[in-house]
């Protein structure tokens, strides 16, 4: 592997310029092993060695690093961003008005839409019992939409929420986001619950409630004054149901009195278990003026009368009974528009009368001969004070008729969370421990300070102390090859010239001999070879040999280069041990202060909770975390580095003693006769 050395991740044309450099430096054969660093005697060339190589090695951890987090990026960039990591579950909620749901022509602007939860499409059992955490987020992943709840049963596994998209579009889809699955205690509340349905709308009854008068969910507060029964199992949750006795009393109110010819629209779900002849859903009337929705015979009438001049739409086809049907009317100051399940059903060229009276669901406010009380289930009552779009009213039939169609136009997908998005363990400590820092106190950062100034030191000397003993590692294996041809007889190489002593007679090549030179083990037979050529010089014959002084001289040499080599080896650790021994302390000094400091603070105060304790207590014990952070990595390295050290050393020593031995053997005195050729023996 090539390596260029000032390749350093600034900028696009500057990694481009010297990507060119690396690539020229890479065909004139430059090798990471030329960059390794060397340890000469000199100590400002060994830093300078470091510097070079660590420069590259920084260099090729940059551009990993950057390659990686490129690769990182990409699934993060085509995902959308999570709302809030408090929340650890979330379904994406697309709302299609394609053809093959809501089949929208038109755009219905801001609408509230029909949210059916099921075992089938919901984790009931990693949300809240009762659905407080629920959140809808919009596609943009910031904005919060309003909702409200019909009702959730974690029992039953059902649910109906009802959620207010801001614009919605024709022939689209849009996505917005379901969150949920927050535990947390002091979880935010969510929008008021009134917020789901618009200013417009006037009147909004989902009949939910038991045994009470139905309640407006609306922020008008237009609640009926008439119990009804409860219908359990309707079309959307509970709804009404009508026996053909009382009918349902709505009073009067500013928000509720209908002026002339202004804008209408309400909506009623229906379902007659059998056909009556002009029976009353709604009406309401005043005087000579009325309003009434009919179902004769199962055909949807609407019927209006101002100054007693009564009006009537046409009929049309009549709805099935025992089915649930919709019923919208559109009033739009000009035009009296009744819609079918979202269709146009029937039109009357009239406009609204104004009415200030009681609105009745069910029957009439007095009884009228011909007419009859509406027997059967109402459910999803809207008022609104203008006219609304007929994309709007088929919106509101497919969604929530809860047909294929309506179970397609709003439809819950796959749920992320847990290991896609959701927040991990891990992170969940390390925002803790974010938490924890940020009530830490003035004094607990200076101990936190000189913590993080005592890891950088060591792992500086660790990282330099390692690329060193790596260098004469690979030096010593290539010395002790040569080593070994070598010592079978000293007396071939000629230690006066220094050439050959310094080459062990040339045996490597260019490339071996710079990793000769960062081996220790050469350094003491240089000073070995040296000792020997000074006491040789005299000797031009070589006849004399060494004698037993000598020998000893050259020992006391050797063993000083070896003093040398250690203090080389060992330079640099004492950092390590003074992380180890002082980084504990220096934590538990942070943490003794901020305790004390802690403890005076709440005796000030005068209060003693848990909540005005523990942040304090916490963050005054995080600096003895940092301490031991600091202490137990520097243990294991030194330990590590200390016994490499200790076998370079015993490496060291055991070659001292076998090159005495070869000295004494080949340069033994001349009267001292060879005892593999001594024959008197």
């Amino acid at each position: 592997m090539h390596l260029h050395p000032n390749l350093i991740l600034l900028n696009n044309s500057q990694i481009d310029r010297r990507a060119a450099k690396h690539a020229k430096g890479r065909k004139g054969g430059m090798a990471i092993d030329e960059l390794q660093p060397s340890y000469p005697c000199n100590p400002l060339q060994s830093v300078q060695s470091v510097v070079k190589y660590a420069t590259a090695s920084a260099s090729l951890f940059r551009l990993t690093l950057f390659a990686g987090l490129c690769l990182a990026a990409l699934p993060l960039q085509a995902a959308e961003a999570w709302w809030n990591r408090a929340w650890t579950q979330r379904q994406p909620l697309t709302l299609d008005t394609g053809a093959d749901a809501a089949a929208l022509t038109d755009t219905p602007g801001a609408a509230t839409v029909l949210l059916r939860l099921s075992d089938a499409n919901f984790h009931f059992t990693d949300a809240r019992d009762n659905g407080s955490d629920l959140r809808f987020v919009a596609a943009d992943g910031k904005t919060v939409l309003p909702y409200q709840i019909e009702s959730y049963d974690n029992v039953l596994n059902e649910g109906f929420v009802w959620v207010k998209v801001p614009e919605v579009k024709a022939a689209a889809k849009e996505t917005i986001f379901l969150y949920y699955g927050n535990s947390d205690a002091a979880m935010p509340p969510a929008a008021a619950a009134t917020e789901a349905f618009d200013a417009d709308s006037v009147l909004v009854y989902h009949f939910s409630g038991r045994g009470s008068a139905p309640a407006d969910a609306t922020a008008n507060g237009n609640n009926a004054e008439t119990v009804g029964q409860t219908a359990d199992g309707s079309l959307i949750g509970s709804g009404l149901r009508l026996a053909g006795a009382a009918p349902i009393t709505i009073p009067n109110t500013a928000s509720l009195a209908w002026k002339q010819a202004q804008p209408l629209t309400l909506t009623v779900w229906i379902k007659p278990p059998a056909l009556q002849a002009n029976a009353v859903i709604a009406s309401r009337s005043d005087g000579t003026s009325s309003f009434r929705l009919l179902l004769d015979q199962g055909v949807p009438v609407l019927e209006t009368a101002t100054a007693g001049s009564p009006l009537r739409s046409q009929p049309g086809a009549a709805v099935a009974a025992g089915a649930w049907s919709q019923l919208a009317v559109v009033a739009d100051g000009k035009t009296l528009r009744l819609f079918v399940n979202g269709a146009a059903y029937a039109s009357a060229d009239a406009n609204l009368p104004a009415l200030a009276s009681p609105l009745i669901l069910g029957g009439l406010a007095t009884a009228t001969p011909g007419t009859s009380n509406f027997t059967g289930e109402l459910d999803e009552l809207s008022i609104s004070r203008i006219a609304r779009p007929d994309s709007w009213i088929k919106l509101g039939a497919v969604n929530q008729g809860g047909s294929d169609a309506g179970l397609r136009t709003l439809s819950l997908g796959a749920v992320e969370g847990d290991v896609a998005k959701a927040p991990s363990k891990f992170m969940e400590h390390l925002s803790l421990f974010k938490d924890i820092a940020g009530n830490m106190m003035f004094d607990g950062w200076i101990a936190v300070g000189i913590c993080a100034v005592m890891i950088v030191i060591g792992w500086t000397v660790a990282i330099r102390k390692f690329l060193y003993l790596n260098s004469i590692d690979k030096g010593t294996k290539v010395f002790l090859e040569q080593w070994k041809a070598l010592s079978t007889d000293l007396t071939a190489l000629n230690p006066e010239d220094e050439n050959a002593v310094g080459t062990l007679d040339g045996r490597g090549n260019a490339s071996e001999q710079g990793l000769l030179e960062k081996s220790p083990l050469f350094h003491i037979y240089n000073i070995g070879s040296e000792e020997i050529r000074h006491r040789l010089a005299k000797d031009g014959s070589r006849v004399q040999g060494l004698s037993g002084r000598s020998i000893q001289a050259i020992r006391a040499s050797l063993d000083a280069g070896l003093v040398h080599e250690s203090h080389r080896l060992t330079d640099g650790l004492i950092y390590l041990t003074i992380s180890i021994a002082g980084g504990p302390y220096v934590g538990l000094l942070g943490t003794v202060v901020g305790v004390m400091i802690t403890f005076a603070i709440i005796a000030r105060s005068g209060e003693v909770n848990v909540n005005s304790i523990a942040p304090g207590i916490a963050s005054a014990l995080l600096a003895t975390v940092v301490g031991l952070v600091v202490a137990i990595p520097a243990l294991f390295i030194y330990s590590y580095l200390n016994g490499r050290i200790k076998n370079s050393l015993a490496l060291m020593q055991v070659f001292i003693d076998e090159f005495v031995a070869k000295m004494a053997e080949f340069y033994r005195p001349a009267q001292e006769p060879d005892a593999t050729t001594d024959k008197s023996r």
